[in-house]
């Protein structure tokens, strides 16, 4: 009788770590990583979900470093009007410096204001404009994330080559680094950029902006922006109320 007892335990005493092994397997099948397919899958909701649907203003400031330089040539602030679901205008509310940079600073508004008529989804970090690697993850600013290889479909100067971090558990793109698919024009050999994105009161904006361009015959030039402040809509809609209201008694003292 202890025989066989001590052979029911020897032989559960071999199949234990089988049972380990297997608990092991399910638990980390359970764990496992997402596949690329279902991390692109949920960046491209994450960034419908978080697109404003309402008007704002952000205050802007930008600064231009020339060649070699620690000190910023020229600082620009701007005001800019984000016009729900499409359209966008701008005005610079002061500037020093070299008149370079506020001209620069406003063919860059330009553009971004002539882009905001078109169909934006052409810029969206989706399957329709990009090939997407899953190069790993790291930690960024204290949040895990995956780091995305962006390789785009087409040669347009809005589509970056480079990398994405989207945050692991919101999916909602953190940063992204690269150099643009196709120079802006023929005095830029190439432009490399860094954008930044972060929450402003349940909106996912455009933080900051770093752009190096190598500009044929005066070498690199940096150019970059950060948020000063955000207006939601309401804020945003009294403020152009007022100043319509002191256009008005203007108009009216004359």
């Amino acid at each position: 009788m202890k025989l066989a007892i001590t052979r029911s335990l020897l032989k559960m005493t071999g199949l234990a770590p089988l049972l380990c092994c297997f608990a092991i397997a399910q638990q980390s099948a359970g764990t496992a990583a997402p596949s690329l397919n279902s991390i692109v899958q949920g960046m491209e909701k994450s960034q419908s979900e978080v697109r404003p649907q309402t008007p704002y203003q952000v205050i802007r400031e930008y600064s231009l470093f020339g060649m070699k330089s620690s000190s910023a040539n020229a600082d620009v602030v701007a005001q800019v009007d984000f016009k729900s679901p499409t359209g966008k205008d701008y005005s610079i509310q002061k500037w020093s410096g070299s008149t370079r940079g506020k001209q620069i600073v406003q063919r860059v508004l330009d553009h971004e204001t002539e882009a905001s008529k078109g169909d934006q989804a052409r810029t969206a970090l989706t399957r329709d404009n990009y090939d997407f690697i899953l190069m790993g993850d790291t930690v960024l600013d204290g949040r895990p994330c995956y780091v995305l290889g962006l390789k785009p479909k087409r040669k347009e100067k809005d589509l970056v080559s480079g990398s994405a971090w989207v945050d692991k558990s919101s999916f909602l793109i953190l940063h992204v680094e690269g150099e643009t698919a196709k120079a802006p024009s023929w005095w830029l050999k190439s432009v490399r950029i860094k954008l930044s994105f972060g929450d402003f009161s349940g909106a996912w904006l455009q933080t900051s902006m770093e752009a190096v361009a190598d500009v044929r015959l005066l070498g690199l030039h940096t150019l970059r922006s950060r948020i000063l402040d955000y207006r939601g809509s309401d804020i945003a809609a009294s403020i152009k109320l007022s100043s319509t209201r002191i256009q008005l008694r203007s108009q009216a003292a004359h």
